[in-house]
């Protein structure tokens, strides 16, 4: 992103906590030539030095994945919420109008779905009972047919299913008090499952691709949750920073607050993409294991038309591609 923003003619600061849980070893002293300054959102007054002549925010600082268990409860909310809230607070004392905010799928929950009898439906959350007997799919609340996924608009509700989702929700809804009091201007981009380069290795807090990028490079086989079949919708890193800049450069946005989704709206399965993964990296072929996780959902794809239609940005990296690179790229401590 930081070279994206510095090859569209923009003055870049960088600002990073260097928290162990997304860097094992201490952070670059650079980003494409841009100095990594040490900061704790948290820490008012070193943000508020760091804003100082800044006119709009990326803000892409978070603790993501679902984490190890719930004693790490704490340290998402004071990372994720408490340090958005500073940072807004630090904004509109320095009369910063313009947030560019990295949000995600899982403020969705589970995502779009249709029964044949009922229409679309939401299903409630999945029971460990049926994940424990290998029933993975969803079905409707009403009548337990088996549901037919589809693509999430940004006007779902919200439905956080666990943590981490949580503190994303309320990113958002902070950052929509922040624009509605100041006059601000918030693009929320909702991220889909990331990869490409430079993703941390050997960390339960990043997202799947890492984790099975991880085991390759270890001569391990990806290990897949459930049966596979999983739906996501996998979007290359360098497609997020063009969202980014497109979020920045649109004559579209306006004061107030706007949701996004960035993603391809082409769905793959989590086993099809570890498998071609795997293939990618002359590695093992990955190992389905049955295991789950209460805090998964099942079929997450995205419908991407408000973000073509409204900031110019789609998708490009098609995902063979995007995998072949991404299994013999670097990854970072």
């Amino acid at each position: 992103m930081v070279a994206a923003l510095r090859a569209d003619g923009h003055d870049v600061t960088v600002i990073d906590s260097g928290c162990t849980a997304a860097h094992r070893v201490p952070p670059v002293a650079d980003v494409s030539g841009v100095p990594v300054r040490r900061v704790d959102l948290r820490d008012r007054d070193a943000v508020a030095a760091a804003l100082v002549g800044v006119d709009a925010v990326v803000h892409q600082a978070a603790m993501v994945g679902l984490g190890v268990d719930l004693d790490d409860l704490p340290d998402y909310v004071g990372s994720n919420d408490l340090g958005t809230a500073v940072l807004l607070a630090v904004m509109a004392r320095a009369d910063i109008s313009r947030l560019v905010l990295a949000s995600s799928m899982v403020v969705y929950g589970e995502g779009a779905y249709e029964c044949p009898q009922h229409g679309p439906t939401r299903p409630v959350g999945r029971a460990e009972d049926d994940l424990a007997a290998g029933r993975f799919e969803p079905v409707c609340p009403a009548c337990r047919s088996p549901l037919r996924p589809g693509l999430v608009t940004e006007d779902a509700p919200l439905d956080p299913r666990n943590v981490y989702a949580a503190t994303k929700v309320a990113q958002e809804h902070l950052s929509a008090a922040w624009a509605r009091q100041t006059g601000g201007a918030v693009v929320a981009l909702r991220y889909h499952n990331v990869y490409g380069p430079r993703m941390p290795r050997d960390t339960p807090y990043s997202g799947v691709a890492a984790i099975f990028r991880s085991a390759l490079a270890a001569g391990r086989p990806p290990r897949v949750f459930e049966d596979g079949g999983q739906r996501r919708d996998f979007v290359h890193v360098r497609d997020v920073a063009a969202a980014n800049l497109a979020a920045l450069a649109s004559t579209a946005v306006r004061p107030g607050w706007r949701a996004y989704n960035v993603a391809s709206g082409r769905p793959a399965t989590i086993g099809a993409m570890a498998a071609e993964l795997s293939r990618a990296a002359d590695g093992p072929p990955p190992v389905t294991t049955g295991e789950f996780r209460l805090g998964d959902v099942r079929h997450v794809v995205a419908s991407p038309a408000r973000a073509e239609a409204e900031l110019g940005f789609r998708a490009t990296v098609e995902l063979s591609a995007g995998l072949a690179e991404f299994a013999h790229a670097p990854l970072r401590g």
